[in-house]
């Protein structure tokens, strides 16, 4: 586990975006993203999602939250959903994550993601753990964002529990990535 302060610094396309005084641990940018596959919907209809299988189409934002129809999830849903067809311009694909069962995620895929990306479902929250992504040490995760890169490296990460600017910080990463000539995907 790896413990990174709490600054902004977007720059150059490389940046770890955290915000509250602390720390918080968090994958690094460069180490290899674990690879996982999990249940997933989207548009309430349930799919096995691959993060390898994801990357091989282009950069895929992952993001962890912590508990579907909570007023701030559902807030962050929404702007992912709004969002998602840049980030599809972008040649990037979206998906969220929580601990959520899949029943719920269904309905959630469909409320609050609009049926634009889908989201997954972390039983055991061992995903979350993987990715250093659980909110003090328990099985439910914490408000933080990862870009990936198609080489399945970590490119940026984004931790705050404000759902405000996750997608903002997410899409200049994703533009900053694609400016720096990264390969298109095949």
């Amino acid at each position: 586990m790896k413990f990174i302060p709490r600054l902004l610094a977007l720059g150059a396309g490389i940046g770890i975006g955290l915000a509250s005084p602390g720390a918080i641990a968090a994958l690094a940018i460069g180490e290899r993203a674990p690879d996982f596959s999990a249940q997933a919907a989207l548009g309430g209809n349930e799919f096995r999602f691959s993060l390898a299988e994801a990357l091989k189409k282009g950069p895929v934002v992952l993001y962890f939250f912590p508990k579907a129809f909570t007023t701030g999830c559902t807030i962050e849903a929404h702007d992912f959903a709004e969002a998602t067809p840049r980030f599809e311009a972008l040649g990037a694909s979206v998906i969220g994550m929580s601990s959520d069962d899949i029943e719920t995620l269904k309905k959630f895929s469909v409320e609050a993601c609009r049926n634009k990306f889908p989201v997954a479902a972390d039983a055991g929250a061992a995903v979350t753990k993987q990715y250093d992504a659980a909110l003090w040490k328990r099985d439910i995760s914490d408000r933080i964002s990862y870009l990936i890169a198609p080489d399945g490296t970590v490119n940026y990460v984004y931790a705050s529990m404000s759902p405000d600017k996750h997608v903002q910080y997410l899409i200049k990463a994703l533009e900053a990535l694609k400016s720096k000539g990264a390969p298109a995907p095949q």
